[in-house]
């Protein structure tokens, strides 16, 4: 592993507890499922700040447009995070009879999912550098 991505893991772990203790918070206002979505862009906006400062070389683009492919990217991996939140939650746990903090394991479950792939395509996509439009 090379520290970037170590790096990388340090950021999300960051963001990824940020997303879930503010869905814990939202979860006193709306569902679960409406929750994990609206957790997701705080959390969104966090990791890009640390990502862009801290893990990728970022100077050689700009933060509008390295922030418009971060949060396709992210878009990307919010299905995943939710498909695999709400699927453990709902389905996959309450079948094998697990109840413990079911929807917090499920969600954590679910943060983590898009790790190797969100790494790979920040690394090529969002923080590449620009080119120019001649």
């Amino acid at each position: 592993m090379t520290s970037r991505f170590l790096l990388f893991l340090l950021v999300g772990a960051t963001a990824a507890a940020v997303n879930i203790i503010a869905r814990i918070l939202l979860n006193y206002v709306v569902s679960f499922q409406i929750s994990v979505i609206l957790a997701y862009p705080l959390a969104l906006t966090l990791a890009f700040y640390l990502n862009r400062r801290y893990v990728f070389d970022a100077d050689s683009g700009t933060v509008a447009g390295q922030y418009s492919r971060f949060i396709l990217v992210n878009l990307v991996a919010l299905v995943q995070v939710w498909a695999v939140s709400v699927g453990l939650a709902d389905w996959v746990l309450p079948a094998i009879g697990y109840d413990y903090h079911r929807e917090l394991v499920a969600h954590a479950i679910g943060v983590a999912s898009p790790t190797f792939t969100s790494y790979f395509l920040h690394k090529f996509f969002t923080f590449r550098p620009e080119r120019s439009s001649l």
